[in-house]
């Protein structure tokens, strides 16, 4: 795969009412990016979006969203579907990258 896949991990400095005992939106970001670069290399990225400063039209339409339908931030986006909120769970994003076709980097199955 030439291109990595990009994750977006949408949030904001505050934590959302309903997510004070997860961990921030930039730190599920980074630990997204050190979790799935240790099982895809960079076959994937993750790029944190602030939801109060996005960047771009997709970005600004998707903040809008997260906003108006009051979701629970860390959002995780891949392709534009949601595949986390609130506490993402790893195995749920690995599967979503495995059915895409990714490939676990050598020395790191299990």
């Amino acid at each position: 795969m030439d291109t990595p896949i990009t994750i977006l991990v949408y949030g904001a400095e505050e934590r959302c009412a309903s997510c004070v005992n997860f961990p921030s939106t930039q730190e599920t970001a980074t630990w997204l990016e050190a979790a799935l670069g240790r099982r895809y290399g960079e076959q994937v990225q993750v790029r944190y979006v602030d939801i109060h400063q996005p960047e771009g039209e997709e970005e600004t339409a998707f903040s809008n969203r997260v906003v108006e339908e009051d979701l629970w931030y860390p959002v995780v986006v891949l392709n534009n579907e949601i595949i986390g909120e609130g506490n993402p769970r790893l195995k749920e994003i690995q599967g979503k990258l495995d059915e895409m076709g990714l490939t676990v980097s050598v020395g790191t199955e299990g």
